[in-house]
């Protein structure tokens, strides 16, 4: 009996020892890229790496809101430019005119919502319809969503950048995030949680005088919400590093997200290793915002999902 209660607390011992070196080594480049904004150049430049800050300084962050200035919020109409007499679409500037980095910043932040929202919307429609719903084709169309599951995005770039510029989305947000909204993993990720659904549930609301729209809303939602809080952080995540799309579909500077922004910080300076932490800085800001504030339905949706199967 000892020798088990031995047994067990070395093996949690080692346990925790392995997770938390594997904890430092995952946060070490956060830690890393946080700490060099602060730093000065020749700290960050020097032969010998400097593990803590000797001397923390703004300079970065004066250099990265420095720039060019921009209107704080730019929204464009989408399709607006087929109403329009010169055929650019209608765009409301707002807000104070701030630094581009900010500017950035707001429009991969709108980006990454707006495809968020979205994306669970007609993911949890789509999976609950797939999961709960008969007609005839529903096998052949779930073998098609998994399918394009392992579709490279690479391989429809060009119908998909071609299908954006006939629509006159091109080198808006929209552009970036319309292709996101039908993403096949989300839908598959909804019909596994939506198949947990009792029937019998939806034959009480059924019985109850309750339409779709209202079996959706009370009661599918509530019990699928830590699915769709895991498909939340996944599309978010998704969307903000979502370099490739981002760098076909925007061109202009004000459209510009931190991403590419700061890929545009390294082209002009490619020796200011500073500005360009200071720019990963404030792009991870959201990221960490997002993760806490989902935490606890990702770690229900990821578990929930697992013993699912």
């Amino acid at each position: 009996m000892n020798s088990g209660i031995k047994h067990v607390s070395l093996y949690k011992i080692l346990s925790m020892i392995l997770l938390v070196i594997l904890a430092i080594l995952f946060a070490f480049p956060l830690y890393w890229i946080v700490t060099g904004a602060f730093k000065t150049g020749a700290s960050i430049n020097s032969t010998t790496p400097d593990w803590f800050p000797q001397e923390w300084v703004l300079d970065n962050f004066r250099k990265l809101f420095s720039r060019q200035m921009a209107p704080l919020w730019e929204f464009g109409i989408p399709f607006s430019s087929h109403f329009t007499s010169d055929g650019n679409p209608i765009i409301f500037s707002a807000g104070p005119v701030v630094p581009a980095a900010i500017r950035w910043l707001v429009n991969t932040v709108f980006m990454a919502l707006m495809a968020m929202a979205l994306t669970c919307v007609t993911a949890a429609m789509a999976g609950y319809a797939l999961a709960k719903k008969r007609f005839r084709g529903q096998t052949l169309l779930f073998s098609l969503i998994v399918c394009a599951m392992a579709l490279p995005k690479q391989v429809i770039l060009i119908p998909l950048l071609r299908e954006m510029s006939s629509l006159s989305l091109y080198n808006t947000m929209w552009a970036v995030i319309f292709p996101t909204v039908g993403w096949p993993f989300g839908v598959f990720l909804m019909k596994q949680f939506s198949e947990g659904i009792p029937g019998e549930m939806l034959e009480a609301a059924r019985i109850d005088g309750a339409g779709e729209l209202r079996t959706f809303t009370q009661i599918v939602l509530p019990m699928i919400k830590p699915g769709i809080g895991a498909l939340a952080i996944f599309t978010f995540i998704n969307s903000w590093n979502d370099y490739f799309m981002q760098l076909i579909m925007l061109s202009s500077t004000n459209k510009l997200t931190i991403s590419l922004g700061i890929a545009k910080l390294q082209a002009e300076n490619s020796t200011d290793f500073g500005l360009i932490m200071a720019g990963a800085t404030l792009a991870a800001v959201p990221i960490i915002v997002v993760f806490i504030a989902f935490q606890k339905y990702f770690t229900q949706g990821i578990t929930m999902g697992a013993v699912k199967g």
